[in-house]
């Protein structure tokens, strides 16, 4: 259920791109309940003047490694529960592929779970 959207400035190899994309996907398992299988990201590049961003909005010192993540989920989640992912996502991008926890940005939107279709033209979360 969770819709994870990456954008980072172009230029970094696969595997740096693909191990925060798995890393995403692995904080949300542990700490929002979401199933096995339950993966759907997309990665973005920008050029240098195409990744616009505050270098030190709210004290942090951000570098050009910046991560923007943005995750569309269903409103269903705890404000604890919000505060462990962030944290999760934080603990493992710092480990694999070695961010800085000052160039990770989390922005998590919440939906409706009626606003959700996985294909087949149905809400697969609409019970009725």
């Amino acid at each position: 259920m969770p819709l994870a959207q990456i954008s980072l400035r172009r230029g970094k190899p696969a595997a740096y791109r693909q191990a925060i994309g798995e890393n995403i996907y692995l904080a949300l398992r542990e700490t929002f309940d979401v199933p096995e299988g339950d993966r759907f990201i997309t990665v973005t590049e920008h050029d240098g003047e195409n990744f616009i961003y505050g270098p030190d909005y709210l004290g942090i010192q951000r570098s050009d490694d910046l991560v923007i993540i943005q995750l569309t989920v269903s409103n269903t989640r705890p404000l604890e529960k919000k505060q462990a992912l962030y944290r999760r996502i934080v603990e493992r991008l710092t480990e694999t592929p070695g961010l800085r926890p000052e160039d990770i940005f989390i922005n998590l939107v919440e939906v409706l779970p009626e606003n959700w279709s996985f294909g087949m033209g149905e809400a697969q979360y609409v019970r009725g």
